[in-house]
């Protein structure tokens, strides 16, 4: 019987075993390990001509129905019954299928996994942890393949990786005299969200973003508790009806180890009167997160308000395997269809990211999934302010991800000067640096957080706000955001910043690689895209 091969599915890995050039060990597998159980995700796609058009859409910025989108440009139970039928004689338990039928979600056993994709399994260990992963490309019988873009989660060791950073605690003498420390003690640490309010040009507009939802995209969800206390010192009242978790997995979750805790607490701090959704994948690996962007459009079909997502996850693009940022790359596509805007940090290593994510020295490199075109890539900035509140001074983060895509050409919208053909990120940029960072309460404790993990929940709060602003203008809520923002460069709408570098790209006049189009005046943004 012959075979389809999913060359792209996976990273192959060397046959022998030891250290990988991306810093991974690889050993053989042994029996006991065929009886994990792995989570296996199979990506279909419609016709080439049905995804073209829909690209065609977005890049114009249309807005299509839910309805329209499942129907027009998703496949039909149909398509996808012979695939099913397959999985369950291969002993696979289908877990789920996407509203459109271009997800199939399935477990087996890993040896189950290895018969029926014909891969040979090993073990790898990444970051002291060890998984069951496939060292080849996988494969599937013609008769089911035809369909089926790509075959994913089978090496849980490539994860995305986390983009928050903690400033460094100030150092107390052991005989306790450290005055400054002890002021540190009794004023927490950090920006508020009324700070950075007032120096994007979001106070005073009488917007709390009231009637929106903010997605996050995470694995685990902050304490409750963290989250009144931070509402109490930023002066927010207290809410916890507002924060809402969904265990995207049902399976037990991890504790909280900060990022949850900042996209949570800024998110809702910018955007006071807005809903925030966690949606808790309980792991980082890309098939969980795939599973979160389908609940986020399952669920916007009842919540005419989830219209803005944050994600501060990343892993440089020479990193993921092609048919996994085909698979992602389809589902932001049909978010940004459906009107929702994703913001996602564009990391915190610069312009070289290592696999680890949070150190220079890797290839230079843009990191996905904020190159991904049908997102907003959130860069990062230095933000001091003065005494009363204004800006004193605002340049490029020296850690601040940006570049070129290895995946994605330059869409029509992104026309900057000098453009090239491909993909380039950020798209926007906010404070990020950790020096000069924000509020975070996490285990009851305040520190000061940065990290492009601080600018992209700020900005899907903004976008909150923005949207609220045109409901009550009786306008519909935003279509994709990027190309209407690119129209408004050089205008009054965001603030340029010249001057900082992440390495190989330095911040100048105009668009650039480390700050994208800029910071926003969110008053002036707001009465801009009020007028289309």
């Amino acid at each position: 019987m012959s075979r389809k091969l999913f060359h792209d599915s996976v990273l192959e890995l060397p046959p022998q075993p030891g250290l990988t050039a991306t810093g991974f060990n690889v050993h053989a597998a042994e029996a006991p390990h065929h009886d994990e159980v792995m989570q296996v995700h199979f990506s279909l796609s419609p016709d080439g001509q049905a995804n073209e058009d829909l690209e065609a859409r977005v890049e114009k910025g249309e807005t299509v129905p839910l309805a329209e989108l499942n129907a027009r440009y998703g496949m039909s139970k149909q398509q996808v019954e012979p695939l099913l039928e397959w999985l369950k004689k291969q002993h696979f338990a289908v877990t789920s299928v996407s509203p459109d039928h271009t997800s199939v979600y399935a477990s087996a056993k890993a040896g189950d996994v290895a018969k029926a994709l014909q891969v040979e399994l090993v073990r790898v260990t990444s970051d002291g942890i060890t998984y069951t992963s496939a060292r080849n490309a996988p494969s599937l019988p013609d008769s089911v393949a035809a369909n089926v873009r790509a075959i994913g989660g089978l090496q849980p060791h490539r994860q995305a990786r986390k983009h928050a950073r903690r400033c460094p605690p100030l150092r107390r003498p052991a005989d306790g005299s450290d005055t400054q420390a002890k002021t540190h003690a009794a004023q927490p640490p950090g920006y508020r969200p009324a700070q950075l309010l007032k120096a994007y040009g979001a106070d005073g507009l009488h917007l709390s973003g009231k009637g929106q939802t903010i997605a996050i995209i995470i694995d685990a969800p902050p304490k409750a508790s963290d989250m009144a206390s931070f509402w109490q010192i930023c002066g927010i009242a207290a809410d916890a009806k507002r924060l809402t978790v969904v265990n995207v997995n049902e399976v037990e979750l991890p504790p909280p180890s900060g990022e949850e805790t900042l996209d949570a607490q800024w998110a809702s701090g910018i955007a006071t009167g807005a809903k925030v959704t966690i949606y808790a994948t309980g792991s980082l690996a890309f098939t969980d997160i795939d599973k979160a962007l389908d609940r986020v459009l399952l669920d916007a079909a009842s919540d005419p308000g989830l219209r803005q997502v944050s994600m501060s996850l990343g892993l440089g693009e020479a990193y993921m395997a092609p048919g996994e940022v085909k698979t992602e790359h389809a589902k932001f596509l049909r978010l940004a269809a459906a009107g929702i805007n994703v913001f996602v940090s564009s990391g915190d290593a610069g312009s070289n990211p290592d696999s680890t994510g949070h150190n220079a020295g890797g290839p230079l490199q843009a990191e996905y999934e904020s190159s991904d075109p049908c997102v907003i890539g959130v860069g990062g900035t230095t933000l001091k302010l003065a005494a009363n509140g204004n800006v004193a001074k605002e340049v490029g983060w020296r850690s601040g991800g940006g570049g070129k895509s290895r995946y994605f050409k330059r869409p029509a919208w992104q026309k900057v000067a000098g453009g090239g053909t491909t993909r380039q990120v950020p798209d926007v940029s906010l404070t990020a640096d950790p020096n000069y960072g924000g509020l975070v309460v996490l285990d009851g404790s305040p520190a000061a957080y940065g990290g492009t993990s601080w600018s992209a929940p700020a900005w899907a709060g903004f976008c909150a706000l923005i949207n609220e602003a045109r409901v009550t203008a009786g306008k519909k809520p935003l279509p994709f955001l990027n190309p209407l923002i690119y129209r408004l460069q050089g205008t009054d709408a965001f603030r340029d910043i010249t001057a900082g570098s992440n390495g190989a790209y330095d911040a100048t006049t105009g668009y650039d690689m480390v700050t994208g189009l800029g910071v926003p005046n969110v008053k002036a943004l707001i009465t801009h895209l009020n007028g289309v």
